[in-house]
């Protein structure tokens, strides 16, 4: 009702009233001495959607519409107008018959019936069920399959590209709505009832951050704990909400362990795919406006670029340092909160690994990793693992070399690295002494490694 512009103030009458009178409607269509009034009623009902959806559309405003004829809750449009335009003419013919001219009702036809007619119509309608079920399983095998495909070919293309960090599990990453389009209004159930719009978390004045997840995700659970601090330590700043599939119970868990606000549940991919959000973690922002302000941020690495970009706007852009340049700065905390600075190891040639312990090919290669740190002969690099991640979760590895926190991947930015697995060598003088090399096998060949075949 708000999305359509109905006063916040009559909204929940107005929603209340709304589906006891469609179904008076339809039960007044029943029988033929109320079908005139039935038909009456549906007309004056469709020409208000009709001018409801009119108004909306001329504003360029698409709002959520789980309409007659939808399977789910879409944004209305043109086609939801004509489908609209259909019935209105359908019950205006009926009202034009005039009281007399209904015809006989539903009960009375059924009761003309002979017993093998009854019979007919009830295999028919059985058959016809039966084939309904069928066209639905298919077409739902259909959408299971497009989005298998999809993930193989994300797989494909990750493999291809020597194993660098596949962002997203459920699909491949998409650019997402052009910035600045009229962000896609939405209404969706809260992990306790309450029903929250784009326009209910647009309300503080504030930037909108969707974040979009599943209980089901691994990288959406590792970057769960550092969802909460941006909602705990930001909230100033930043409206920070979580879109998320699956189940009430198993949502409303993750929310509880990681003490998690705002969290929403869509049905089944509607709103994602009206933000053409590809798969999970992706994360896109809203404006104070109503404006789509960023393109899809995929996977937590660029979630976490777009939050630092965020909440540190002026900060420049580092600019990628070349073979034989001076390595940019590092200076972060390591695991017991001591600041370590890449100076301190000057003395000797450093292999700097980009690491987040929610990815699953830093899981792959952490074996290998731990191999070289009992035989540091096998290398001539010291080690030092800038990671994303919770201060827990890099515990949790148990690895012997020194591990910095660098939860914005700012540093990796800075290197030129996208994501992870990857490394680059700085030398003796602390100058960048390799290009990035990316994923499990160019790491190790990086450091003179071969893995060991299984």
């Amino acid at each position: 009702m708000i999305d359509f512009g109905v006063p916040a103030a009559l909204a929940s009458p107005l929603g209340l009233l709304l589906p006891l009178s469609e179904l008076a409607v339809a039960a007044a269509l029943v029988p033929a001495a109320m079908a005139w009034w039935g038909a009456l009623g549906a007309l004056a009902l469709l020409l208000l959607f009709v001018v409801g959806i009119s108004i909306n559309l001329a504003r360029g405003k698409k709002p959520e519409c789980h309409c007659f004829g939808q399977l789910h809750s879409a944004p209305a449009g043109w086609r939801t107008l004509t489908r609209n335009g259909v019935l209105a003419a359908t019950a205006a013919f009926v009202v034009w018959q005039g009281q007399d001219g209904a015809g006989p009702g539903v009960l009375g036809w059924i009761g003309d019936l002979s017993t093998a007619q009854l019979a007919a119509l009830v295999l028919g309608l059985v058959a016809l069920a039966l084939l309904g079920g069928q066209w639905w399983l298919l077409l739902n095998l259909l959408r299971q399959n497009g989005r298998l495909l999809t993930r193989i070919e994300a797989l494909e293309g990750t493999l291809e590209a020597g194993g660098a960090a596949m962002p997203s599990p459920n699909g491949v990453p998409h650019a997402g709505l052009p910035v600045g389009d009229e962000a896609p209004a939405f209404s969706l159930r809260g992990l306790y009832g309450e029903t929250i719009t784009l326009d209910s978390l647009r309300s503080s004045g504030k930037s909108v951050m969707l974040l979009f997840t599943d209980p089901g995700c691994g990288p959406c659970t590792a970057l769960l704990p550092e969802i909460r601090r941006w909602q705990r330590d930001h909230s100033e700043e930043l409206t920070i909400s979580l879109v998320s599939r699956g189940g009430l119970e198993a949502n409303r868990a993750k929310a509880t362990e990681h003490g998690l606000r705002s969290v929403l549940l869509q049905k089944d991919w509607e709103v994602s795919e009206a933000y053409q959000v590809g798969g999970t973690p992706s994360a896109v922002l809203v404006g104070p406006e109503g404006k789509v302000n960023s393109s899809v941020a995929s996977g937590p690495d660029a979630i976490r670029g777009l939050v630092a970009h965020l909440l540190r706007p002026q900060a420049p852009i580092p600019v990628t340092k070349k073979v034989g340049e001076v390595a940019p700065e590092v200076k972060l905390p390591d695991l017991e909160g001591n600041t370590i600075k890449l100076e301190d190891f000057r003395a000797e040639e450093t292999l700097i690994l980009f690491w987040n312990p929610g990815c699953g090919f830093c899981q792959q290669m952490l074996g290998d990793l731990k191999a070289l740190e009992k035989d540091p002969s096998r290398i001539a690099s010291k080690i030092l693992v800038v990671s994303a991640g919770t201060e827990e979760a890099n515990r949790e590895m148990g690895l012997r070399s020194p591990v910095v926190l660098d939860e914005q991947f700012t540093v990796g930015r800075a290197f030129g690295a996208a994501g992870t697995p990857s490394a680059v060598l700085v030398d003796e003088g602390g100058r960048v002494g390799s290009e990035v090399a990316v994923g499990v096998p160019a790491v190790l060949e990086l450091v003179g490694v071969k893995r060991a075949e299984a």
